[in-house]
């Protein structure tokens, strides 16, 4: 379940952030302000508005925390690997260093015989 709620999040938080997610919820802004028009007093409005944005908010402040809880994690993981990479490196270095010093021996011994 965790697996499907992750998905779950990540295309609702995708879709927030498109150019669908401004039309619709302007539609919806204008759709709640057209009430008035037909005879919604402008308190009941608001209330239903407040209600809704809040509510909203709420639970784009978890989905906004939820995504930069799994960037620390990748980063975190990304972090690892170039520290993995960076030992391999520096093994290859001393590696490339032993070559050298030994061409050089050799290249000395050589020129002595």
């Amino acid at each position: 379940m965790d697996k499907n709620f992750q998905d779950f999040s990540k295309k609702l938080t995708r879709w927030i952030g498109s150019p669908q997610s401004i039309l619709i919820h302007t539609v919806f802004f204008i759709g709640i302000f057209s009430l008035r028009f037909l005879g919604v007093a402008s308190a009941d409005i608001l209330l239903i508005l407040t209600t809704i944005v809040s509510l909203e908010a709420i639970y784009l402040s978890i989905l906004i925390q939820m995504t930069v809880n799994k960037h620390s994690e990748e980063l975190e993981e990304v972090s690892e690997d170039i520290e993995e990479i960076q030992e391999d490196v520096e093994e290859i270095q001393e590696n490339v260093d032993e070559i050298q010093e030994e061409a050089h021996a050799e290249n000395s011994a050589s020129k002595h015989d």
